[in-house]
């Protein structure tokens, strides 16, 4: 059931909205480059929003993202569901299916979802659901009732997305490696750019995606810079201080790495991305051609569309 044509939506007091007219890249993406996390917000008359929500968005319908895919030279899109939508993942899914082959999905579920369920989301090109343990974004949910839904998935072949603090990864890691699913985990474990790439706080993510085999996504420079996006010299080069923790991880996992836009960009308040700026943040975190190919096609590819040659 879609909401009623009257239902209206205020946006949380300081929303900043998405960037509306990104640059175009100097950078040029390899052919079938994929956005392995981006969201849709709404339309909330068409889409409402959850009323559990923590925040309430601007909308980002489907029409924009795939008319921002288009403009940096993108592919596909993996569209994740987005904490203002709950468990209702009509709009994500109605966004994949309108992207006709070239998106994927990832779900939020509850541990009383059922195997029908999960097979009708499974159709539309859901591969995968979140975990979210950003206390600001999502109720705290039992470790006891996310088992559950990983035991439930798992047959698919799905994966679980997890978001966490870096400093909230030794509760979190024993409990990590139990999940019966591969592990996919958001913006590199939010690490603390201000401390060293080589310091205990980054090795041990390093460690633990060498142990559990996650993959993991560079993305999101923006929320973890402390620099800011300043372009230095006139180059495209934002987001430095995030650089060398980016290009590390590409360096060390070449085949477990992916890069997204994070479109559009929920709960910034300090400053919206210029997406194409984004974009030219890539060949300084991976520097080679193959690492460009691999980050942004090959491995994408082989986790989301594996019956596909990329």
């Amino acid at each position: 059931m879609t909401a009623d044509a009257h239902t209206r939506f205020t946006k949380s007091a300081g929303w900043l909205d998405w960037y509306a007219d990104p640059t175009t890249p100097a950078f040029q993406l390899p052919a079938g480059a994929v956005d392995a996390h981006c969201h849709v917000f709404g339309p909330g008359d068409r889409f409402p929003y959850a009323p559990e929500r923590k925040y309430t968005p601007c909308d980002a319908s489907e029409e924009q993202l795939f008319a921002l895919r288009d403009h940096l030279g993108l592919a596909r899109n993996v569209i994740v569901q987005a904490t203002c939508h709950g468990a209702d993942n009509r709009a994500m899914v109605h966004a994949v299916r309108a992207a006709g082959g070239r998106a994927r999905g990832i779900a939020t579920v509850r541990p009383d979802v059922t195997d029908t369920e999960l097979r009708a989301l499974d159709e539309a090109g859901v591969r995968g659901v979140r975990f979210n343990f950003l206390k600001r974004l999502a109720d705290a949910a039992p470790k006891d009732d996310l088992a559950a839904i990983a035991a439930k998935i798992a047959p698919l072949g799905w994966h679980i997305v997890i978001y966490f603090e870096a400093a909230d990864l030794p509760e979190l890691e024993d409990f990590f490696a139990t999940l019966p699913t591969t592990l996919v985990v958001d913006h590199m474990g939010r690490p603390d750019v201000g401390r060293p790439v080589d310091g205990p706080e980054f090795s041990r993510f390093l460690r633990f995606t060498e142990r559990t085999g996650a993959w993991v996504k560079v993305s999101c420079p923006e929320r973890l810079s402390v620099t800011g996006p300043v372009a230095l010299d006139g180059e495209r080069n934002a987001y430095t201080d995030v650089v060398p923790f980016a290009r590390r991880v590409v360096e060390e996992f070449p085949d477990q790495v992916l890069w997204g836009t994070d479109w559009p960009h929920p709960n910034l308040t300090d400053h919206m991305p210029d997406d194409g700026l984004l974009v030219d943040h890539i060949p300084h975190i991976a520097t080679t051609a193959e690492l460009q190919r691999k980050l942004l096609v090959g491995n994408p590819m082989r986790l989301y569309w594996p019956d596909e040659k990329s």
